[in-house]
C-alpha cells in the first residue's frame, strides 16, 4: 500500500465519480439507485438524503473533480484543493466508528453529502501533493479513451482505466497489426 487505506479509497471513489461523466461512454450516474450503489460501495459516513437534489449536487461535482486531471503541477493543483477545502467549510477532527479504528474525518455528518465527498477527496489529493506522487492521477492511454485513472501500482506502469476494458483492447489491436506485419 502506497497512501493510507483511506485515501486509496477516497481516489478510487473519485476516479469512479469522474469517469460516472465519461466523454467516451456518457453519463453514468443518472439515476438515484447508481448514486445508492456506489455509495454503497465507498461506504461514505453520515446523513445521506436519498433525494434528487442531493443526486444533482453529487452530479454537479464530476467536473470540478475532473479539473485535477487537468493541472500539471502540485501548485495548480493545491490552489485547487485548497479551493475546496474551504468551500466545504472543512474541519479536520479524529473519529472511530462502525468497525474502523482512529481516522479523520474533515466535515460535519450532516454536512450535504457532495461537501462531504469534495472534502474527503481534497484531502487525498493533499496527500498526492505533500508526497511528491501528482503524476500518479494519469489519463486512460488508450486512444479511444479519456477517462481518468490513479495509479496506485509500485512501479507506475499503469496507463489504462478500468472502466472500458481499455487495456485488453489496445493488447489485442497491438497483437493483430504484429499479426499484419508477419504476413
Amino acid at each position: 500500500m502506497i497512501f493510507a487505506h483511506d485515501t486509496e479509497a477516497v481516489l478510487r471513489a473519485a476516479v469512479w465519480l469522474v469517469n460516472s461523466l465519461s466523454p467516451t461512454d456518457g453519463d453514468r450516474l443518472t439515476e438515484r439507485a447508481q448514486l445508492d450503489e456506489f455509495l454503497t460501495n465507498e461506504r461514505y459516513s453520515g446523513d445521506i438524503l436519498g433525494t434528487a437534489e442531493e443526486l444533482r449536487q453529487v452530479r454537479a461535482l464530476r467536473p470540478r473533480l475532473r479539473r485535477f486531471w487537468d493541472v500539471d503541477d502540485r501548485d495548480q493543483a493545491a490552489d485547487l484543493v485548497n479551493e475546496l477545502l474551504a468551500e466545504c467549510d472543512a474541519r479536520p477532527y479524529l473519529i472511530r466508528h462502525d468497525e474502523l479504528d482512529w481516522h479523520l474525518h474533515l466535515t460535519r455528518n450532516d454536512q450535504p453529502l457532495e461537501q462531504r465527498i469534495a472534502a474527503e477527496t481534497a484531502m487525498a489529493f493533499l496527500d498526492l501533493i505533500r508526497t511528491d506522487e501528482w503524476s500518479r492521477l494519469k489519463r486512460c492511454a488508450a486512444t479511444d479513451c479519456s477517462d481518468v485513472l490513479i495509479d496506485l501500482s509500485r512501479n507506475r506502469s499503469k496507463r489504462f482505466c478500468d472502466t472500458g476494458n481499455c487495456a485488453n483492447r489496445m493488447h489485442v489491436t497491438a497483437y493483430r497489426a504484429r499479426q499484419r506485419g508477419l504476413e
